[in-house]
């Protein structure tokens, strides 16, 4: 994950780069989200000019990557090592890095050519950019190893690293999912949710989820589901309020069971309402249904 936290600054310019396909255009969105001035693929030569003229009144983040008409290895560090004369602003490199097999799945679902091997095998531009790019990741001073992470979880990483305390206000993410494949990355709380009553065994409900209300219906009446989910929501109302005053940004709330489809969605879902009644900014994500919407999943 991350080798160093950015130091907190009022004002950031934060640099993302990486190799294609681990993540880069998803860090740049969720910078934007944070109030960032985005601007990707601007040629290097031109980013010295953006600090020309008045100071900075918003933090900026910059992508850039081999596709840049100017890019080489000598000119980002050249640029980097120069930014911090012309600005007060906090300067991070953040590279995202992804392993070999990981890069070739994601980019392979592009079906475009590797900008650095148009005519060649995929694989071999891979190789090309983790070998152009590996003396800018040991100069980064933050870097995210997004092989593992979900375009959420790394939404999450970058969150946390790079919001200004008290800016972002505090979202929170309820990420339903199943203990088969193991806890999400990140989640800052998990309740376990297999002790409730199992949709799974009852045929009518087994290719239903937790989104229908048969499934919600044939949970709730769980004698321990009221004590549950009011402890759980009891909790929450506890802790939120901490969290955000402590300036905390983001908090993930893991939500369990066996197959991730019946009880933990369906909790998820009652406690994304409860939560959204109270104000609170509130996403939710269903892991193991997303899993089973891809083409040629098998997950049952």
């Amino acid at each position: 994950m991350s080798k160093n936290s950015p130091r907190a600054n009022p004002l950031q310019i934060v640099i993302v780069t990486g190799p294609s396909g681990a993540g880069r255009s998803t860090a740049i969105n969720a910078l934007e989200d944070l109030g960032f001035e985005a601007i990707d693929n601007l040629p290097l030569s031109l980013i010295p000019r953006l600090l020309d003229g008045p100071p900075l009144t918003r933090s900026v983040a910059l992508g850039v990557d081999v596709r840049n008409r100017d890019f080489t290895t000598k000119a980002l560090m050249q640029l980097v090592d120069a930014l911090p004369g012309q600005t007060d602003a906090e300067i991070s490199l953040l590279y995202l890095s992804a392993r070999e097999d990981v890069l070739t799945r994601r980019y392979s679902e592009t079906r475009r050519p590797h900008p650095l091997a148009p005519n060649e095998s995929l694989q071999e531009g891979i190789r090309r950019e983790r070998e152009l790019l590996g003396a800018i990741q040991s100069r980064s001073n933050v870097v995210i190893d997004t092989s593992d992470l979900s375009p959420h979880e790394l939404r999450a990483e970058v969150t946390k690293l790079f919001a200004a305390p008290g800016d972002a206000g505090l979202s929170v993410l309820l990420n339903s999912f199943s203990y088969k494949r193991g806890v999400p990355h990140g989640a800052d709380m998990v309740f376990d949710c297999r002790f409730l009553r199992n949709p799974h065994w009852e045929t009518e409900l087994r290719s239903k989820t937790g989104r229908d209300q048969r499934v919600v219906e044939y949970v709730t009446v769980d004698d321990r589901f009221s004590a549950f989910f009011e402890k759980i929501t009891d909790l929450t109302d506890l802790l939120l309020p901490a969290f955000h005053d402590e300036g905390k940004s983001y908090l993930m709330i893991g939500l369990g069971c066996t197959g991730g489809k019946h009880r933990s969605v369906a909790v998820a879902e009652m406690m994304g309402k409860a939560l959204a009644n109270k104000g609170w900014q509130v996403s939710i994500r269903h892991r193991e249904l997303e899993r089973q919407a891809k083409p040629g999943s098998g997950d049952t």
